[in-house]
């Protein structure tokens, strides 16, 4: 099997940086999975890699959607996999960064979005439920795609509802199949607080890069503000403050509890894969060891295998 690098952790943990490294010493070349970098414009307020912080490396799956249309999981796994075998073709290491579960899954595990047939006398008994009804009953049957609804701020969504639970509600949906790659799971693990206090100073940062003018310009592009609140988490807020629903103090404040929240959620999805060698900060210094031994088991050439395997530490993601 192919060999390929998923590198995956929370918002503010250093994915697209330490991706760039792995690729440069490793022959390799980025897959971004984040649900809204995929949109071009979208820049500053989800923290999009710069053409300079690249240093040459390319990126696939940035910029490929108007932020008026709707770019699904589905889509990104299609592209995803487009671009997984263009890199291979090439002779080069594919590293898929990002901190969209919900994508990296999709595209690791087609299965996962499976056709499934419409059940008629299932919609019609749920089109008589509220939405809060649907959305508790979908976390029940599949707390992951409940929370990456609510993510994408659609858990009033009454069709994606009702979907998600037909969906849900099908065995089929749920029955594994073999992965077609030989995978090596790295996550980048902080500390809480310390986690917090890098999500706040980034927020300040992004203020003073223009965050405020870019969503401006969003607008004046003819993208909607109810179409800014569908994009989630920052462009919900900034849709509010230009709406002069909230003052630039609270935009500031409601950005950086939201970035907590998701990056809860982000840390609650990954711990469920029990594959990913977690890293802290401290020893992030020993992944290209781990990725060296990672691609030296199939006797890649022109790869030294190191004098020792690493034993990678276990972060625990309480």
């Amino acid at each position: 099997m192919e060999k390929i690098i998923v590198l995956v952790g929370t918002n503010a943990s250093g994915k697209s940086t330490l991706a760039v490294e792995l690729a440069k010493l490793y022959n390799g070349e980025v897959i971004s999975a984040d649900s809204r970098q995929v949109y071009a414009g979208l820049d500053i307020a989800t923290g999009k890699i710069t053409k300079e912080e690249m240093d040459g490396i390319p990126h696939h799956l940035l910029d490929v959607a108007h932020p008026q249309e709707v770019y699904t999981a589905a889509d990104f796994a299609r592209d995803g996999r487009t671009a997984l075998i263009d890199i291979i073709s090439r002779g080069k290491l594919p590293i898929l960064a990002g901190g969209t579960g919900f994508y990296i899954d999709a595209l690791l595990h087609p299965e996962m979005l499976a056709a499934v047939p419409p059940n008629e006398a299932l919609r019609a008994a749920l089109e008589q439920k509220s939405s809060e009804e649907l959305f508790s009953r979908l976390e029940k049957l599949d707390p992951v795609r409940a929370e990456n609804l609510r993510d994408k701020n659609e858990q009033n969504h009454r069709r994606r509802l009702v979907r998600a639970i037909e969906i849900a509600l099908t065995p089929a949906h749920k029955t594994p199949q073999s992965v077609k790659y030989d995978i090596l799971w790295i996550g980048i693990s902080w500390e809480k607080d310390v986690l917090e206090e890098r999500i706040r100073e980034r927020t300040h940062q992004r203020m003073q890069q223009g965050m405020i003018e870019e969503a401006k310009q969003l607008h004046r592009n003819g993208i909607s503000y109810e179409r800014m609140e569908a994009l989630g988490l920052e462009y919900t807020h900034l849709a509010n403050y230009l709406r002069q629903r909230i003052s630039k103090e609270e935009l500031i404040e409601n950005i950086i509890i939201s970035d907590r929240q998701y990056a809860k959620r982000q840390r609650t999805w990954f711990k469920r894969n029990k594959q990913i060698h977690w890293f802290t900060q401290e020893r992030l210094k020993d992944v290209p060891s781990l990725v060296r031994t990672f691609l030296s088991e199939a006797g890649d050439e022109g790869i030294e295998p190191p004098t020792s395997v690493l034993e990678t530490e276990v972060i625990p993601l309480n």
